[in-house]
């Protein structure tokens, strides 16, 4: 009789065991599909991320010098000067005029001359984080920015070679990148003043320290 009811308990199991398996497969895909990103990726521990652009943040502050840093800090982007004699692109002749480029997170690198403002190319490269088990492969934010100004630095040639040219608006808005050619100039300024007003402070470096 035991045997008996142990069978029937066991073939009651497996047939629930098959009945509830769609089931459980469905609400598994919803839970999925609930914890999707809008870029496609799946959703993970947000204080995760912030602690990883943090570090990020951390780690471009101790590369960059004192004013790049204070621009980043302060606009969210970074200038790099062009290093070629002639424009980033061959054939490309501005009469010695310099160039150069602005970093946004995520986006394309922006040539632009910097005496009229005329945007030159966009300039599309990635640096996937392929080390990471979770989530997104997107670096953060500042990891990004770091990424390119270094390859601008070391390499800027190869950088641009390789990297996916358009002209200016295919993926970064002219009037943005106006706008901030703008704003960096007027921050540019300001820095300036502060300056200057720091050397002329007593004790300051241009500054005269008053007899005791």
């Amino acid at each position: 009789m035991t045997v008996a009811l142990c069978a029937t308990a066991i073939v009651v199991l497996a047939l629930l065991w098959e009945v509830s398996m769609p089931w459980l497969d469905r609400k598994l895909d919803e839970r999925r599909h609930r914890r999707e990103r809008p870029d496609g990726t799946h959703g993970y521990d947000p204080g995760r991320e912030r602690r990883a652009e943090q570090r990020a943040r951390e780690l471009l502050r101790s590369c960059v010098n004192d004013e790049e840093w204070g621009m980043y800090s302060d606009l969210g982007f970074l200038r790099v000067w062009g290093g070629r004699a002639s424009g980033p692109e061959a054939g490309q002749d501005f009469g010695g005029a310099p160039y150069a480029y602005l970093i946004y997170p995520h986006k394309p690198i922006v040539a632009y001359l910097p005496q009229t403002r005329r945007l030159l190319n966009e300039y599309c490269v990635e640096f996937p984080d392929e080390t990471r088990p979770y989530g997104s492969a997107r670096l953060p934010d500042s990891d990004d920015v770091l990424a390119k100004w270094m390859a601008l630095n070391a390499d800027e040639t190869r950088l641009i070679s390789a990297a996916n040219m358009h002209l200016p608006g295919r993926q970064v808005d002219p009037r943005q990148v106006t706008r901030d050619l703008w704003r960096l100039s007027q921050w540019e300024r300001e820095r300036l003043v502060r300056e200057q007003r720091r050397a002329a402070a007593p004790g300051g470096p241009g500054g005269s320290v008053p007899a005791p």
